[in-house]
């Protein structure tokens, strides 16, 4: 009987110390995780203060990844990349409405920053900062955009078969003498709606038509392809000239692809109407939502994107030429020439976006 109770009381000392036992383990357990969630609260709190900007983009170049690290090293303000089309992005701000998460927009382009502001998703910045570093033509009017690079839409010809002197203006190339021997992209392509909006805001609707006609008439083949084609198809005989912008050359020069390189050594640029009303020109810009969350840090962003850091890089690294005008072109820019550009501001753009589509449509440039 005796050895029965002691086997008992063995069995209960057991039990009690298995419980103690698991008690202290879940305790141990409880205080780990509520370390953890402290070191995570107040990870949280570092980032709150150190704060975040969203940034929704069409830009895809390693140029300004570097920037937006370097942003993000200086200030503690972490970028978030959102990348996309420039019309997809506008329509997914549209979609979102006050819910989006977007702080800023960037697109390559001065008619579709002027499309997002017609369609209420962006609102006015006012920043000294920016004032000084972007003059008037190269933001919106109610500064509710401002570019940051510029490119010029100049005539590329090829060097065995065309003397520059024969070149002179945008107008110039409806005459006879080029039948055949313009190369350029199709109507869709935003930067040649810009070209003839801003053709449209100095010579008239009359007069933009008159153009666009005389450019399908002269056309060595149907539109086709990006502005590196049209390069090549130069240099492959298709025709003379091309329609392009300026960095494409600089990056085809600057290129990893041989026959990139190959293809862009044969060809000059040709900066028209320098006699008169200047070269077209457009604008990579920046623009803050309407509905930002993160107004402060997207400002500070816009601000750093501008300076005379971040404008040198831009100009140096992706043959863009520089909003701000205390930051010099990159030498290659430089060989080129200086050149004169259009004087409108250039909202008009966006302003007459529009019209131009309707005019490709009635001459039937594809």
């Amino acid at each position: 009987m005796k050895r029965k109770v002691h086997i008992f009381s063995l069995s209960v000392i057991l039990i009690f110390s298995l419980l103690i036992f698991a008690g202290c383990s879940s305790s141990s357990k409880e205080v780990a995780n509520s370390e953890k969630e402290a070191a995570n609260s107040k990870e949280e709190v570092e980032n709150s203060q150190k704060g975040v900007v969203n940034l929704y983009t069409d830009r895809h170049y390693d140029t300004d990844e570097q920037l937006l690290n370097l942003f993000t090293e200086e200030t503690g303000i972490k970028v978030n990349l959102v990348k996309g089309k420039s019309d997809e992005l506008i329509e997914r701000l549209s979609r979102e409405g006050k819910d989006t998460q977007a702080d800023l927009l960037i697109t390559a382009d001065a008619g579709r920053l002027h499309r997002a502001k017609e369609k209420e998703l962006l609102q006015p910045v006012k920043s000294e900062v920016l004032f000084n570093n972007i003059p008037e033509n190269l933001r919106d009017k109610d500064n509710e955009w401002f570019g940051l690079t510029v490119r010029g839409r100049v005539i590329v010809y090829a060097k065995d078969r065309v003397d520059p002197s024969e070149l002179s203006t945008y107008e110039y190339l409806t005459n006879a003498k080029w039948k055949g021997k313009i190369l350029v992209r199709s109507s869709s392509n935003i930067y040649n709606q810009s070209l003839l909006a801003s053709l449209i805001a100095i010579n008239g609707e009359e007069e933009a038509k008159k153009w666009a006609k005389g450019i399908v008439e002269n056309m060595a083949r149907e539109p086709k392809g990006n502005d590196r084609d049209q390069a090549k198809a130069v240099v492959a005989g298709e025709g003379d000239i091309a329609i392009m912008n300026t960095y494409y050359v600089g990056k085809m020069l600057n290129s990893s692809d041989a026959e990139e390189v190959k293809v862009a050594k044969q060809v000059g640029v040709f900066f028209p109407n320098q006699e008169g009303t200047g070269t077209h020109i457009n604008v990579s810009g920046v623009g803050l939502t309407k509905y930002a969350k993160n107004k402060e840090n997207a400002i500070k962003l816009m601000e750093f994107l501008s300076s005379e850091k971040a404008q040198k890089q831009f100009a140096e690294a992706n043959y863009e030429y520089p909003a701000n005008p205390s930051i010099e072109p990159s030498e290659l820019l430089k060989s080129w020439g200086e050149f004169k550009t259009q004087n409108i501001n250039l909202s008009q753009l966006g302003e007459y976006n529009t019209k131009a589509v309707q005019i490709f449509n009635e001459v039937g440039w594809k």
